[in-house]
């Protein structure tokens, strides 16, 4: 990674919740709100932007595990931001904390664990997993 990540560094996104971000299973709306599928979505994509610009050209980040909490409902086209902050880095692990607002206040938090490692690796890994279960 190149030098300069630092704990406390923030990214945040803003989204306009969509009906595609809706609370649905099977093609059916259950709820008109912002689902947590959608935030965990979301959550990944505002904790990715913290490690973008320090990654090489051969590296890559993976999500290990996202710890998400979802307290409050927000309504199709309700704004969202939600803000990505980093607690820890070590070696080639990136831990971040996400806070998710509307305009009435926090709709959500969790945390987002990424693993940063070369492309080759990333590709080995899936290479194996793809002919492992070929193989049963």
């Amino acid at each position: 990674m190149k030098p300069g990540m630092e704990v406390g560094r923030e990214e945040t996104i803003e989204i306009i919740v969509t009906e595609d971000m809706l609370a649905a299973f099977e093609g059916k709306v259950v709820h008109p709100v912002y689902s947590t599928v959608a935030m965990t979505y979301h959550m990944e994509w505002v904790s990715r932007k913290i490690i973008l610009p320090f990654l090489e050209s051969h590296e890559e980040g993976m999500g290990a595990s996202v710890q998400l909490k979802h307290i409050a409902a927000s309504p199709l086209g309700s704004t969202v931001i939600l803000t990505a902050i980093l607690v820890e880095q070590r070696d080639n692990i990136v831990l971040t904390k996400i806070t998710a607002k509307n305009q009435l206040g926090v709709i959500g938090n969790g945390e987002v664990k990424q693993v940063i490692l070369p492309k080759e690796k990333i590709a080995e890994k899936f290479k194996q997993a793809s002919s492992s279960i070929k193989n049963k």
